[in-house]
């Protein structure tokens, strides 16, 4: 595995160097799928954590950011998101059937949509959804803890990764 992945510039303003780490994270993400197979992108390895594939953490980071910024941040109704699903606390890790490649079109999709939130929007700007604790924070606070996560998750993936088929690397 050999990507061409850069960090955000060393004098960046606040706004690029948030947004620049959480796409290197992302990015980071959808290489560590490059080049596998169906069946090896739904293989889970971690026999505790039978929800965590490399299509289940795609899954689950869609609907993370989902989750943050359509709804935490903006407002928006949390009933399509799976995560929301109180019965079944694995509901965004799971594919349902959908393929690597329509998994990695979803998560790019929303990142897009997560990234044209974070442009409208000031980084002192307050979540707007009354239903949960976690979106009386400002857009910063909502960004770093979106770094973190895909970060975490991004670390997940490389330890999948090597686990399914061997190949390991880091930029």
């Amino acid at each position: 595995m050999s990507p061409s992945l850069e960090r955000p510039p060393f004098q960046a303003d606040e706004r690029t160097a948030l947004v620049g780490w959480l796409d290197l994270q992302r990015q980071i993400l959808r290489w560590k799928c490059e080049g596998l197979s169906e069946a090896d992108a739904h293989r889970s390895v971690i026999p505790t954590s039978p929800a965590m594939t490399m299509a289940g953490l795609i899954s689950h980071m869609r609907w993370v950011e989902h989750i943050w910024l359509d709804v935490l941040f903006l407002g928006g109704d949390e009933t399509q998101n799976p995560s929301a699903d109180t019965t079944d606390e694995d509901a965004d890790w799971r594919t349902d059937g959908l393929t690597l490649k329509q998994l990695l079109a979803d998560y790019e999709a929303q990142c897009a949509r997560s990234n044209a939130i974070v442009a409208a929007a000031s980084l002192d700007d307050i979540g707007r959804h009354p239903g949960y604790r976690s979106a009386k924070a400002n857009l910063r606070w909502m960004l770093i803890h979106l770094i973190e996560e895909t970060g975490r998750h991004a670390g997940h993936a490389d330890i999948v990764r090597e686990l399914l088929d061997g190949t390991k690397g880091y930029y």
